[in-house]
C-alpha cells in the first residue's frame, strides 16, 4: 500500500543515471514515478521497469515549465499525500557550452541554468510542501567535481585542466549552493538534502565518454535518497561517499 511505501520522483528518468536510480530504488520495494517529459519514453521506461517487478509509474514533469511542476506536484499531493524522495537528476550540457569562457553565448548560458539551476530549484520548491509531510524526506542534487570551485582553482587538479565548461561547471557550483541554502532552512525538519557528484558517467550528456556505467553513478546516488536519521546534511560528496569541497 501506499501509506506504508516509500515515494520517489527522479526527473529526467527514462534513461541514463535517471533511469538506474529509478530502478534501484524500485528494487528496494519504493513507489517510483518518473518525471519525464517525453511521454512516450516515459512510458516504455515504465514497462521495462514494471517488467522487473518495479512498481512505477511516469508523471508528466518538464522542469523548464512552471505549469508542468505545478501540475506534477498536485498529481502527486491527491494521488499519495505526500513524497518521500526528490531526486534533481534532470540536467544538460549543450555543445555550443564548450568553448572558452569569453567566446560563450549567453543565451547558451541560460539554457543550461534554466534546466540545472532553475528547474532543480522550481521543483524542489514546489515538492517541499510534500516533503515536509514525509517522516525522513530526502533531497538529493545530481552534482558533479567540475562544480567545485576549490577543485577548478587548484592547478595541481585534474579538473582545472579540463576543456573549458562554464555553464556546465557553474551550474553545478550555483546547484550546491541551492543544496546549501535548503538544508540550512530545513535543519527543524526531518528533510535531509544532499549534493552528490555520480562520477564519470557514459550517458548521452557527454557523448558517452564516461568511464563509468550509469548503474555504477546510481549507486552512489541511492544511499543518499535512504539516508537515516542522523545522515548528513547540507553536503557535497564523492560517489565513494566522500565529502568534496566546495
Amino acid at each position: 500500500m501506499a501509506e506504508t511505501k516509500k515515494i520517489a520522483l527522479v526527473t529526467g528518468a527514462n534513461k541514463g543515471i535517471g533511469f538506474e536510480i529509478a530502478r534501484q530504488l524500485g528494487q528496494q520495494g519504493i513507489i517510483i514515478l518518473l518525471g519525464v517529459r517525453d511521454q512516450g519514453r516515459g512510458e516504455a521506461a515504465v514497462q521495462q521497469l514494471q517488467a522487473e517487478g518495479c512498481e512505477v509509474s511516469s508523471v508528466a514533469l518538464d522542469v523548464t515549465d512552471q505549469a508542468s511542476i505545478n501540475a506534477a506536484a498536485a498529481f502527486i499531493d491527491s494521488t499519495y499525500g505526500r513524497l518521500d524522495i526528490l531526486v534533481n537528476n534532470a540536467g544538460i550540457s549543450i555543445p555550443a557550452g564548450r568553448v572558452a569562457s569569453g567566446e560563450l553565448d549567453i543565451n547558451v548560458l541560460r539554457a543550461v541554468y534554466e534546466t540545472n539551476v532553475f528547474g532543480a530549484f522550481a521543483v524542489t520548491k514546489a515538492m517541499l510542501p510534500l516533503l515536509k509531510r514525509s517522516e525522513a524526506g530526502r533531497i538529493v542534487n545530481m552534482s558533479s567535481e567540475m562544480g567545485s570551485l576549490s577543485m577548478q582553482s587548484d592547478q595541481a587538479s585534474p579538473i582545472s585542466q579540463l576543456p573549458p565548461l562554464l555553464a556546465y561547471n557553474s551550474s553545478k557550483t550555483v546547484l550546491n549552493a541551492l543544496t546549501v541554502a535548503f538544508a540550512n532552512e530545513l535543519r527543524t525538519t526531518a528533510v535531509k538534502i544532499n549534493s552528490v557528484s555520480p562520477g564519470f558517467c557514459a550517458t548521452d550528456l557527454n557523448g558517452r565518454r564516461g568511464f563509468l556505467s550509469a548503474e555504477e553513478g546510481a549507486k552512489a546516488v541511492v544511499p543518499f535518497a535512504l539516508l537515516p536519521t542522523d545522515g548528513p546534511t547540507g553536503g557535497f560528496f564523492s560517489r565513494e561517499g566522500n565529502p568534496l569541497p566546495w
